[in-house]
């Protein structure tokens, strides 16, 4: 069998009174446009500490009491199913408009300062959520610091990236540097060269001519009883001189 909810919930709005129609509509239009609803129990809480749980929770969330047949009406009008055991005592919701992690970690905190605030359950994202749910979306960290963490995770991968991109740079100009110094010693290396050899040190030539010479002067002048004539000795030498002269000097091809 089909039951026709549409038409049941606006014959229960027709059966409210006009003056709480408009609270009914109020209700569900509060539950339509906020991210997430919690309905807790505010019995034992002085007027005091209402005010100071709603500067608690925030600009973005609306703590107010409500009556259970209203909220019941008002949520049944706005297709969320599943909050009607939860009206039961008195009643008080939470609208929360921005951050649900941030409205669940202030009840929590409140909670525990004054244990007379009760959580009963709630709505997030129009499911229905147990009080021991919205005790852990308390334990969640909050989107800013989610985002926080996602931003120096990305910062740090970007820092990583920036250094391996930079030390195959830093390495090429190392040795731009150093060939630059090379070039300025040495020009010929820009021209593809090993660069200009370093010059030998000179060999000096043994005077082989005048070594034999000199022997052959002085073999030629040495003393002795049987002197030969000085013009014998002078024409001696000068051919000696000749031929030594002649053999050492290389043949020309």
């Amino acid at each position: 069998m089909t039951v026709d909810t549409a038409g049941e919930v606006q014959h229960r709005r027709a059966t409210v009174r006009p003056d709480k129609a408009d609270a009914v509509a109020e209700l569900a239009e509060a539950f339509r446009t906020s991210s997430a609803a919690v309905l807790t129990e505010y019995r034992g809480l002085t007027v005091k500490q209402v005010t100071a749980l709603r500067v608690a929770l925030g600009a973005d969330t609306t703590y107010s009491v409500v009556k259970n047949t209203l909220t019941r009406l008002a949520a049944a009008d706005a297709g969320l199913d599943g909050l009607d055991v939860l009206l039961a005592g008195p009643t008080a919701v939470a609208f929360v408009k921005g951050e649900p992690v941030e409205a669940a970690k202030a009840l929590r905190e409140f909670g525990r300062a004054n244990p007379a605030l009760v959580v009963k359950g709630g709505v997030l994202d129009g499911k229905p959520l147990t009080a021991d749910e919205i005790r852990r979306l308390a334990d969640l960290e909050s989107r800013e610091v989610l985002l926080a963490k996602m931003a120096g995770a990305m910062k740090a991968s970007l820092s990583q990236a920036v250094y391996l991109l930079n030390a195959p740079l830093a390495q090429v100009a190392r040795l731009a540097g150093a060939l630059q110094s090379k070039a300025q010693e040495d020009p010929s290396v820009l021209r593809g060269g090993a660069g200009t050899p370093a010059e030998d040190a000179p060999v000096e030539d043994a005077p082989v001519a005048d070594a034999a010479a000199a022997d052959a002067v002085e073999l030629v002048e040495a003393p002795g009883d049987d002197s030969a004539p000085a013009e014998i000795t002078a024409d001696v030498t000068a051919d000696v001189t000749a031929d030594v002269t002649t053999d050492s000097t290389p043949e020309t091809a």
